[in-house]
């Protein structure tokens, strides 16, 4: 099957010349790439083996996904990823972090399915025939739905299973892939799927959130171990989500507290096993309650304190946190009618609070600064320290798009986005912190979890109904960045929005693809 791509951008876009003021040269080894997840774009749920995971059981369940929207078909990408492929080579891409189907590799968790297996094969080689260095990560949120019915993540069993599944992927990829990441954002696995009902597989309780928690960071610690004592010049990590929690007024102790509590249930309850070996004390007080404690067994911490060589940094926005309710919330979750409850264990007494700033379709502040402070701290405390790589491994932004009649997206929102955090990261370089790489989320539009097929985070747009993509302004915009090395300064109209570019001629770098 072959997807198609839109190879040209209309006429009617306005796209003057950008007014390129004192532009900042990109580090000459900084990467720059793309990401995407297995169930978000893949598709095909049952074919060559494939079983269902928590994701397919989670959105098939009525009132969990807007429009009850599913990655029954997604972006189809299992059978469009050789176009796929060529259209991030036409883009210019680096890099292209992935993730590996669990269902499609050992189904139910079970024996492997050479098939599977296949098609990661097939992707790799592609990449690595286009010149774009793979970055694998295993696990991004679809457990087995079998393994779920005897526990998921709240029993040590997933752990092995989740092992035996990791050795079967660097049995087949090992000598072509070289950075190899065990999970992606832990804490929506274990907080928004276990304790908040927003995610797969919808449960509401702290203790169980808190078990998840612990029991990733074990499956991360024993894959390190396994695949170091078999290769030890693989690049092995994990990528996690952060906040910046600061107080909305830091001279309230309530407030102050409340930040704390966010910042170590979402930040330091994974950062301080991985690097310290030890569970933050004011964490384990704050949900003694709740039993984390019964579940970490003796040498448990040695193993999730296994070193890495990367830690990905995912990072949307900050946030001002009050010990009371705002008059005017950010809204940005789903729950269809379904309970749902705070992804946070012990935090009853912590609210987010609007700050003024500008918001994304997702209602997330738009916060550059926010990513450089993160970054400074990380490795000042943590990374810097244990000699660990730091890449932004997810940072993007859904817009409302609106495409002309030809589909392409003339999305100024976006492109200013990515500017201003690439920039964001560039401040932090000169700072002293050595970031390695920025993967935008995402490639192109997908099923974004429990919001369907209603937000668009996509640097190319994907008309479900036909498959065509279209690269948007920002991916061309994207693509310069990458060609160039240069980061320049925006042009805005008169709204502040950064304005479209289409290259020399009207076209972009799409114009190198055959539809």
């Amino acid at each position: 099957m072959t997807a198609q791509t839109r190879t040209h951008q209309p006429s009617s876009v306005s796209a003057p010349d950008l007014v390129v003021a004192q532009p900042r040269s990109l580090p000459q080894d900084f990467v720059l790439g793309v990401a995407t997840a297995a169930y978000q774009i893949e598709g095909a749920r049952h074919e060559d083996g494939r079983t269902d995971s928590i994701w397919d059981t989670f959105a098939h369940t009525p009132g969990a996904v807007v429009a009850g929207d599913t990655g029954d078909v997604a972006c189809d990408h299992y059978h469009r990823y050789a176009a796929d492929v060529q259209l991030m080579r036409s883009l210019g891409m680096q890099s292209y972090r992935f993730s590996t189907s669990w269902d499609r590799v050992c189904p139910d968790g079970g024996p492997v399915n050479a098939k599977g297996l296949d098609f990661y094969e097939r992707l790799v080689d592609s990449l690595l025939g286009a010149g774009i260095a793979p970055w694998l990560t295993l696990y991004h949120w679809d457990l087995p739905q079998a393994l779920e019915d005897r526990g998921g993540w709240t029993s040590r069993e997933t752990v092995d299973r989740f092992v035996e599944y990791a050795l079967a992927m660097h049995d087949r990829l090992g000598d072509r892939v070289r950075t190899w990441t065990t999970l992606n954002e832990p804490f929506c696995s274990a907080f928004l799927g276990y304790t908040a009902g927003m995610h797969a597989p919808g449960r509401t309780s702290p203790a169980d959130g808190l078990a998840a928690a612990h029991h990733l960071l074990l499956a991360h610690g024993r894959v390190v171990q396994e695949l170091r004592a078999r290769d030890a010049s693989l690049e092995l990590g994990l990528t996690l989500n952060f906040t910046v929690a600061d107080p909305l007024d830091p001279s309230d102790p309530r407030d102050v507290d409340a930040a704390r509590r966010i910042d170590a249930q979402m930040n330091r309850i994974f950062l301080d096993p991985i690097f310290r070996g030890e569970y933050p004390a004011d964490l384990l007080d704050d949900v003694r309650h709740l039993g984390l404690e019964d579940h970490i067994l003796d040498g448990d911490l040695d193993v999730i304190s296994t070193p890495v060589d990367v830690l990905g940094v995912n990072y949307y926005n900050g946030e001002a946190i009050g010990h009371e309710p705002p008059a005017a919330s950010l809204s940005d979750s789903v729950n269809g009618g379904r309970f749902t409850r705070s992804p946070f264990p012990a935090a009853d007494d912590a609210y987010r609070h609007p700050r003024g700033l500008p918001v994304t379709a997702m209602d997330w502040e738009i916060q550059p600064d926010g990513l450089t402070r993160l970054l400074v701290r990380l490795q000042r405390d943590y990374a810097g320290p244990a000699g660990v790589a730091l890449h932004v491994t997810e940072n993007g932004a859904a817009f409302d798009d609106a495409p002309d009649e030809e589909g392409f997206v003339d999305d100024r929102d976006r492109t200013a986005y990515v500017r201003a955090h690439l920039g964001a990261i560039l401040d932090a370089i000169e700072a002293g912190v050595p970031v390695r790489g920025y993967f935008y989320w995402s490639l192109m539009d997908n099923f974004e979890w429990a919001w369907g097929y209603a937000k668009r985070f996509g640097l190319v747009r994907v008309d479900y109904a036909t498959q065509v993509r279209t690269p948007k302004a920002s991916a061309l915009d994207y693509a310069r960045i990458i060609a160039t090395r240069q980061l320049p300064a925006p042009s805005a109209d008169a709204s502040g929005r950064v304005a479209a570019d289409r290259g020399p001629g009207g076209a972009g770098p799409a114009a190198q693809l055959q539809a």
